[in-house]
């Protein structure tokens, strides 16, 4: 933990010191392009690891990074394009999170099994999430 705090700290410094270099914006569009790249990288290594079949939480870790790198990629092609970021509304942005969805379901699905428990019980943290997130959006908009 103290080397991913460590880590973490010289990652926000590094950021800063790009911020100050050539402006927030430009940080912000190198790192999410970067981040999206990453993001599909990692996610065909745990799709491989999921067909050698070394562990049960690959499919959900490869779902959940895929969801991510095409949310990032999504942003970062429609700062490139200069395009409206209202293209969340399109679509494609429905299916990407739905990716991030299904990968949260599987991760949840692999945990709830660890504890040897069965049945949709796994299914109470994507709820309250959803609900959390819901209430939010109700009482201070969005």
């Amino acid at each position: 933990m103290k080397q991913a705090v460590a880590l973490l700290a010289l990652v926000v410094l590094a950021l800063e010191a790009g911020k100050h270099l050539a402006g927030h914006d430009a940080v912000v569009e190198i790192v999410s392009g970067a981040i999206a790249m990453m993001s599909l990288m990692i996610s065909a290594t745990f799709l491989w690891l999921w067909g050698e079949r070394a562990t049960p939480l690959a499919l959900g870790m490869s779902f959940s990074w895929l969801g991510t790198g095409l949310f990032a990629g999504g942003f970062w092609i429609v700062d490139l394009l200069g395009l409206p970021v209202g293209l969340r509304s399109e679509d494609s942005a429905l299916v990407v999170l739905a990716v991030c969805i299904v990968g949260a379901l599987l991760h949840f699905a692999v945990i709830h099994r660890s504890f040897g428990r069965h049945g949709m019980g796994f299914l109470w943290p994507v709820l309250v999430a959803l609900g959390v997130s819901a209430a939010g959006v109700v009482l201070f908009g969005g």
